[in-house]
């Protein structure tokens, strides 16, 4: 019930980071192009001799002006930031990253399960260290008081995601080593789930064959 609901959480987490995000991008995107409409306009309305539409355009883009965006790139950064993080324990558990198995696929046995429980214990080790630094430097950062430019929040919040991904990436490691042990099974994700992959797989095949 509660690994139900850790998984829930970091797949809405996840979600949530990126649609804010995109969200942000587009808003950002559109606001720029809205101010360089409405200059051009002005320029427009000038030299054509247009009084009426170069003071609407003015007011235009007075109003637009008046709203500072400056902060949505900033912002996005972080938001990514995040995402990437928890998105790096969420590859993990879905066994979506890319990885180098070309010495284990030649293995077999005793052999082939030595080295894999080497390789999945190597990364609970790395992402324990990545909790352990990660923390330290939260504290310092922390104890400095540093903020950001644009939005002035307090950085250690921002940088804490490092030390909270990475433990969840170090959990998801030992709940992907205990099952690989206790069952043999790894987690590997299912290209044919990606609309378009399992047709191009096909057209392939048949190519092959030709």
């Amino acid at each position: 019930m509660i690994l139900r609901i850790l998984d829930r959480f970091e797949e809405i987490l996840i979600s949530a980071l990126m649609a804010v995000a995109v969200v942000l991008i587009f808003v950002a995107v559109v606001h720029r192009f809205s101010i360089g409409f409405a200059a051009d306009l002005v320029g427009y309305a000038r030299s054509h001799d247009m009084p009426e539409l170069q003071a609407w355009a003015r007011s235009l883009f007075k109003s637009i002006n008046a709203i500072r965006l400056t902060w949505a790139q900033e912002a996005c950064i972080y938001l990514f930031v995040w995402m990437a993080k928890f998105g790096a324990a969420y590859g993990v558990r879905t066994g979506i990253h890319v990885g180098v198995d070309i010495l284990a696929e030649r293995l077999h046995g005793a052999q082939r399960r030595a080295i894999t429980i080497i390789a999945m214990s190597g990364g609970v080790v790395f992402t324990a260290i990545l909790v352990w630094i990660g923390t330290d430097f939260v504290w310092h950062v922390y104890k400095g008081g540093q903020t950001s430019p644009d939005l002035e929040l307090k950085m250690w919040i921002i940088y804490l995601a490092v030390p909270l991904g990475s433990a969840l990436m170090c959990f998801r490691f030992i709940q992907a080593l205990h099952l690989y042990v206790t069952t043999g099974q790894i987690a590997h994700h299912d290209h044919g789930a990606v609309d378009g992959l399992d047709e191009e797989a096909e057209d392939l095949a048949k190519g092959g064959h030709a």
